[in-house]
């Protein structure tokens, strides 16, 4: 498919660990939650060998990036230490980075002292669900690092997140958000950026939808996008099913993504993901 937005320049490409990350070309984020309650996968990784197991068989099937996360952040998720945090994330993060060197890692927290701790035993990416706002040291802390930085958008935290979903305009007031945070980061010399524009976080399934449709506006941010629609609420409650039975409309989801735009999906299934793509791309010319 061609590219309809041509008056601007998308950043196609992340310095991770010295090598240059091509995202011209959509990637995938495998997805291992750490945390005994989220939404969909809760407990089945929360082990080093668990974790291990789930690596391996996600880089089997084409994930390009691992995304590991300790703190539940589904609608209404209890609020955990970071001690609590640290526990669960920093010991599974050195074992996979020894165990595959070759594996690039992200880590899905919003503390600066989990992102320094993670990155020290092996980490490369800091995913932030928060962009900043539930630790102001997080900024500074990704230009120490020198990594490359995902920033959410999402209103409140994860148990009050529900009560704040109303916009004035939707795409403006997130395309809003993202500048001023861009703008930030950029001041401290931060380039290597990803944006998720966050669904389910503080929106309503009607503008979900209404933002995956229009997902390809961010793009004149100069980032690349990342989607992270897998199993959501916004699909198996739309279906009238449960996260378990969302697979198929995740796909559907996904291809829309995709199509509108999306450079990177995070998700549970890395090979139905991979067949996703391997579609839309056969549509470029």
């Amino acid at each position: 498919m061609a590219d309809k937005n041509t008056d601007f320049q998308q950043k196609l490409t992340l310095n991770v660990r010295g090598s240059q990350l091509d995202l011209s070309s959509p990637k995938l984020m495998g997805i291992i939650n750490l945390t005994p309650d989220s939404f969909f996968d809760g407990g089945r990784n929360n082990s080093i060998e668990n974790a291990l197991k789930k690596t391996e068989e996600f880089l089997t099937e084409g994930a390009d990036l691992l995304d590991l996360g300790a703190y539940s952040s589904r609608p209404g998720a209890e609020h955990i230490s970071e001690e609590t945090e640290h526990e669960r994330l920093v010991p599974v993060v050195k074992a996979i980075a020894k165990e595959f060197p070759q594996a690039l890692i992200s880590i899905d927290t919003f503390r600066s002292g989990i992102a320094k701790a993670a990155i020290a035993e092996g980490g490369h990416l800091i995913n932030d669900i928060s962009a900043g706002e539930m630790d102001e040291n997080m900024f500074q802390t990704i230009a120490e690092l020198k990594v490359p930085y995902i920033l959410m958008h999402m209103r409140g935290t994860p148990k009050t997140m529900t009560q704040l979903t109303d916009y004035a305009d939707l795409l403006s007031e997130i395309s809003q958000y993202f500048s001023r945070k861009i703008k930030q980061l950029n001041n401290l010399g931060v380039h290597d950026l990803i944006i998720d524009p966050g669904f389910g976080f503080a929106k309503t399934i009607d503008q979900n939808y209404e933002l995956l449709a229009k997902l390809e506006n961010l793009k004149i941010l100069g980032y690349p996008i990342l989607a992270a629609l897998s199993r959501k609420s916004m699909i198996y409650k739309l279906l009238d099913t449960d996260a378990e039975h969302a697979l198929n409309g995740t796909t559907a989801a996904n291809t829309i993504a995709l199509l509108n735009g999306a450079n990177i999906l995070r998700v549970h299934d890395i090979a139905e993901a991979k067949e996703a793509i391997q579609i839309v791309e056969k549509l470029r010319f």
